[in-house]
């Protein structure tokens, strides 16, 4: 099953839960795209970003999406809105896990009612998956949907 990693990568901390989280699910047997992992040309244009991340985000199979920070990451809301859509189309998408590990919504804005992430980009995911708190309990999910691909082929 390939996996889009979606999520915000701009510091070293983000890209190194990324990476930690994308080297487990590779020893599952997942293959992992995670954009901060391609070669960029220079200099970097939207252009380039928007063909090879569209590109694989509508060749994966599911979305695991970091939706950590303040408020959701607007590439990571947009790579979500993007295979929501292609999921109306092609059965081969499983689905989207939204992972919240941020304290700041888990504990100040109470994730648990729906505080803390968009409405909307939370409404989108929970249309077809699930957020989860912690990434071990995104691996289940993401290893059920890995069963069901392969029961199809």
């Amino acid at each position: 099953m390939r996996i889009y990693f979606a999520g915000p990568l701009f510091t070293p901390y983000e890209r190194s839960f990324i990476d930690q989280c994308a080297a487990q699910l590779r020893s599952e047997g997942f293959e992992v795209f995670v954009p901060h992992e391609i070669p960029l040309p220079d200099p970097v244009t939207a252009k380039f970003i928007f063909e090879v991340d569209s590109k694989e985000v509508m060749s994966a199979n599911a979305v695991l999406a970091l939706l950590d920070g303040p408020m959701v990451d607007d590439g990571t809301a947009t790579e979500i809105g993007i295979f929501w859509a292609a999921m109306r189309s092609d059965k081969s998408k499983k689905g989207i896990v939204g992972l919240v590990t941020d304290t700041r919504v888990i504990r100040d804005r109470n994730m648990i009612d729906g505080k803390g992430i968009n409405l909307f980009v939370r409404g989108c995911v929970e249309d077809v998956g699930e957020v989860v708190d912690k990434f071990e309990k995104a691996l289940p999910i993401l290893r059920q949907w890995k069963e069901e691909l392969s029961a199809l082929a």
